[in-house]
């Protein structure tokens, strides 16, 4: 805690600081003034817990400097002194609750009592009002998420948080509110992150004369509802956005949708019902886009006619191993698509299936091995935060193709079918040389015999490293546990899979995961 000591008699102060064991009492800093000016400018620049000072001092005395100081530190504990029996100086220390009036010369141990008691004060308030602002918080998430939900629904629960707020904000200010929904690709690791958050997003909002009360919803979501005494214009309501931003910028990509500005408390759900539907449209956008009605008016209505044509064009283009003409249609499909408001993110994920689809039967067709099968596209599609990262992944696996055929050799027949079964069935924990072996209608010792040969790579280590590398890619995704990644690559026991991972990577599954996801 911090202690300011003001005095105009240096001797006195020397005396004071030299005569206690002030770290013992709790006291680790401690500041000094001569006067009650400098006492009142020392007072608001470092912001000790507790002042002990003279009471009649030159240019002003202590209890009109108490009278300033309080006002900016209202928490503040005082311990007056004083030469003087003055009873009207006593009665102003009261008035100013200060914990004691000690009378000169001072005694070291009546000192020490009154600095003991200011400290065990402190203690309480601090506890106080540690508790008080957990209450306050704890009520404002509720009031947040209340507000996420038709008035009427809630009127009860949100008149009674409206109650706290008239006691600690005053509800005057929820005349004008606006709702901003984040939508974030990874979830805030740590609970406190959002708190953090906040505190600074409303230190940014208090020169506007705005406040905020947030709430997360669905993992993803996080709501801030912001208001104010009048409503905010178009460019205020956008620089926020961009605070927004820069806030959650830390912790991955994220849209932002801006609703519309609304009347009074009863309305809140109109304004956060719109920002909803702009989310709806998000996955059109870029990530880190700032949504809002103008800017989905912007764009034109999806063209189904020549999304199908750009469908088609590239499914037949693969087949026929033209590669200008694939190039042109992912352009195609790529226009046909971006800032697609109308549709919804599953009407453009189908057509997307269908095109993930067509590469794997052109690899097929081309004796190259799936690096999709159609049985995981689903699950990879739902990694897309974006109808961006959606194309994207669909031009990089178009490309290796590409890039595959033109570097893939004519392959034996049974080296294809043999790495085809693997690549079916290596989630299968009994798989077995013996089940490709029936597969390819050959002997098992010849079967390894032969792959050896052909490839310079046993069966066994094949199998591995192909379930290896599957495990790397799912280790991508943080939704699917250690456990989860281990069984589906065919391993029944986690330890082995991590073992033989370990053995594979020089990682942990675990510290594969950290180490990706930091990249």
């Amino acid at each position: 805690m911090k202690l300011l000591i003001v005095d105009d008699e240096e001797l006195t102060r020397r005396g004071l600081i030299s005569a206690l064991d002030w770290k013992s009492l709790g006291i680790d800093e401690i500041i000094q003034a001569n006067d009650g000016v400098n006492g009142l400018s020392m007072a608001l620049l470092h912001k000790p817990d507790i002042i002990l000072c003279d009471v009649r001092m030159p240019r002003m005395d202590g209890i009109t400097m108490l009278e300033r100081i309080e006002s900016h530190l209202p928490d503040v504990c005082a311990v007056f002194m004083s030469g003087y029996s003055d009873k009207e100086y006593l009665k102003a220390a009261i008035q100013l609750k200060a914990v004691n009036y000690i009378e000169k010369p001072i005694e070291p141990n009546e000192i020490k009592n009154a600095i003991l008691h200011c400290v065990e004060r402190c203690q309480k308030m601090k506890l106080q009002k540690t508790a008080n602002a957990a209450h306050s918080n704890l009520a404002a998430r509720q009031l947040a998420y209340q507000l996420t939900m038709p008035y009427p629904s809630c009127k009860e629960s949100i008149d009674a948080l409206c109650v706290h707020f008239q006691e600690h904000y005053g509800t005057d200010k929820f005349k004008s509110v606006t709702t901003f929904i984040i939508k974030s690709e990874l979830p805030l690791q740590d609970a406190a992150d959002y708190e953090k958050i906040h505190q600074k997003l409303c230190l940014y909002l208090r020169p506007m004369h705005l406040h905020a009360v947030y709430t997360e919803r669905r993992l993803y979501h996080t709501v801030y509802h912001i208001y104010g005494s009048s409503e905010p214009s178009k460019s205020t309501l956008t620089v926020i956005a961009e605070k927004l931003h820069s806030l959650f910028g830390a912790y991955g990509p994220h849209y932002i949708a801006i609703g519309e500005s609304v009347c009074g408390i009863t309305n809140v759900f109109h304004s956060y019902e719109s920002a909803v539907l702009l989310l709806q449209n998000c996955f059109f956008f870029e990530p880190d886009a700032i949504l809002t009605d103008s800017v989905k008016k912007e764009y034109a209505p999806l063209d189904h006619d020549r999304l199908k044509t750009a469908a088609e064009r590239y499914e037949n283009s693969l087949l026929q191993s033209d590669e200008t003409a694939v190039i042109t249609a992912l352009t195609e499909l790529y226009d046909s698509c971006a800032h697609a408001t109308d549709f919804l993110p599953n009407q453009i994920k189908a057509v997307y299936y269908d095109l993930f689809s067509s590469l794997y039967r052109a690899r097929r067709s081309q004796k190259l091995l799936p690096d999709v099968p159609p049985e995981n596209l689903l699950d990879l599609m739902d990694t897309c935060f974006s109808f961006f990262n959606l194309h994207s992944m669909l031009v990089d696996k178009t490309e290796a193709f590409i890039s595959d055929r033109k570097a893939s050799l004519p392959e034996n027949t049974t080296i294809y079918m043999i790495r085809d079964y693997i690549n079916r069935n290596y989630a299968k924990s009994d798989l077995s040389v013996k089940d490709i072996s029936e597969y390819v209608h050959l002997s098992a010792s010849y079967t390894c015999t032969f792959f050896k040969n052909e490839t310079g790579a046993t069966l066994s280590q094949y199998i591995t490293e192909f379930r290896m590398e599957k495990a790397k890619l799912l280790l991508f995704d943080p939704r699917f546990k250690i456990s989860d990644v281990s069984a589906a690559v065919g391993y029944n026991d986690g330890n082995y899979f991590g073992k033989s991972f370990r053995k594979y990577t020089g990682l942990s599954p675990s510290e594969y995961r950290e180490k990706v996801l930091k990249e």
